[in-house]
């Protein structure tokens, strides 16, 4: 009998996957990380409690071995907390301080879930690993999960090929109505649970009271790109990003506002009243590039944020191991520190991290 050793979260979509994996055959371990001291968060101003004072992440534990001691499975427990700070939390605060917008669930993926965890696994006898991704592998490829609305491929774009070998998606061709329902049928407490929301560490609470714990507010002015009139002051340029409107606490003005750039060196935040021109580029230069398609392509769809829809793209691999992505038609809010994930058609074939974002073959200048 083959074993398999899952990464138990907590929720709805790792609990079913587990029964999944039952039913096909497979002998099941549970594996739950914690990737966050709860304690010391807990001294912070601003960190996440429940209505009993328990944090979340203690909660999630709970849970998934109420989970597991129903399905009568071995759960154990691991922290990944030193290699959480070291290869994600840092990461995210040195790109917050480049006035950038990281997407540490992206980091967390590559260096801690399908990485540190599977090594781990392998320590507990692990055949394969498997986790509650919606997503797909088939044929060696990586292809999108079968609900439209869940579907995770974006936040695996900078695993490797070599990382997703012996890796299982139970519930990649399911809908998630589905994968309640199972819960349902099994009783299991995460049945009704609400899908975590927010920054996997952060998880639901104040970022701005939480952030400022670790990267001090530095003040400055928030200026009308359009005028040049200083309208207002931002509580640090980290708290922003492009095309943000809401939280900007500027009074007095009957125009839609949007956050348009920043300046780091004059610690400026721009801001535009209506026009979202300034929102709009047309290409822009990815790095880190992690491709996973079997032959390099020039035609193919990019998404530019998780919520954002596939834009046409073409790609223009350059020397320096970065790729040019155009999308003439233009796009709005195509931002720094994100990710930029290719697909073609159902298959995901990775990508990259936004370096640099351009119109009308220029850098845009307050970007």
């Amino acid at each position: 009998m083959k074993k398999v050793v899952i990464g138990m979260s907590g929720g709805v979509d790792s609990s079913v996957a587990a029964i999944i994996l039952q039913k096909q055959g497979y002998e099941v371990i549970g594996l739950f990380m914690r990737n966050w001291d709860s304690l010391a968060d807990g001294e912070l101003e601003g960190a996440p409690t429940t209505e009993q004072g328990i944090c979340p992440q203690e909660v999630d534990y709970e849970d998934a071995k109420k989970v597991c001691e129903k399905l009568n499975i071995k759960l154990y427990r691991k922290d990944f907390i030193k290699e959480y700070w070291d290869y994600v939390f840092t990461y995210f605060l040195d790109e917050l301080k480049k006035g950038r917008t990281p997407n540490p669930d992206i980091m967390c993926n590559k260096y801690i879930k399908f990485d540190m965890f599977k090594e781990e696994a392998e320590k507990l006898g692990a055949d394969y690993i498997a986790t509650g991704h919606y997503a797909r592998l088939e044929d060696d490829k990586l292809l999108r999960g079968v609900d439209d609305n869940k579907d995770q491929t974006y936040f695996l774009s900078q695993v490797s090929k070599e990382q997703f070998e012996n890796v299982l998606f139970p519930i990649g061709d399911m809908k998630k109505k589905e994968v309640r329902k199972i819960a349902e049928e099994y009783d299991l407490v995460t049945a009704d649970k609400k899908d975590s929301t927010g920054i996997c560490f952060i998880g639901e609470r104040n970022f701005r009271s939480f952030l400022s714990n670790y990267l001090p507010n530095q003040p400055g002015d928030i200026v009308n790109i359009d005028t040049n009139e200083v309208v207002g002051k931002h509580v640090g340029l980290m708290n922003y990003t492009i095309g943000q409107r809401r939280g900007l606490n500027i009074g007095g003005t009957p125009d839609r506002m949007f956050v348009v750039g920043k300046d780091l060196d004059k610690n400026i935040l721009y801001i535009c009243t209506g026009n979202e021109e300034y929102l709009i580029s047309d290409s822009c230069i990815i790095n880190e590039i992690n491709y996973l398609g079997d032959k390099k392509i020039t035609k193919c769809t990019a998404k530019f944020r998780y919520r954002s829809k596939d834009v046409d793209v073409e790609l223009e691999w350059l020397d320096n191991d970065e790729i040019l992505v155009k999308y003439p038609q233009g796009f709005k809010s195509v931002t720094p520190g994100q990710a930029c994930v290719l697909y073609n058609g159902e298959e995901c074939l990775g990508g990259g991290i936004i370096k640099e974002v351009r119109k009308n073959n220029e850098k845009i200048w307050y970007l």
